[in-house]
């Protein structure tokens, strides 16, 4: 498995706006090939921001980087240009390869 992350520092005042990008958009992923999950998490307040981070899961990181180079993602990706007055800073990407995973029974 390969997760993907993406850490957001969200100026105070316009995590609404924020929220309301990603909980509306079309995210294009359910038909892409090796995708597993989705979660947008929300995180810490600091003295000027709060920190959020995507986080999805896919079968490999050959998927993932599939998805990076399809249709799907440029769709999901139209216009994000424009929010970036909401952000303190790019958007950090992270990826992990898993060593290891443990779920609860009936998970």
């Amino acid at each position: 498995m390969f997760i993907a992350m993406n850490r957001f520092k969200v100026k105070k005042g316009s995590e609404h706006d924020f929220e309301q990008v990603w909980l509306t958009r079309e995210t294009h992923l359910e038909d892409v090939p090796g995708f597993v999950e989705f979660q947008l998490l929300r995180g810490p307040e600091r003295d000027d921001y709060v920190l959020y981070a995507s986080h999805s899961l896919w079968r490999s990181e050959k998927d993932f980087e599939g998805w990076t180079r399809s249709e799907a993602f440029r769709k999901a990706h139209a216009g994000a240009g424009a929010n970036k007055p909401l952000y303190l800073g790019h958007p950090e990407f992270e990826g992990f390869t898993t060593l290891q995973g443990i779920s609860a029974e009936g998970a």
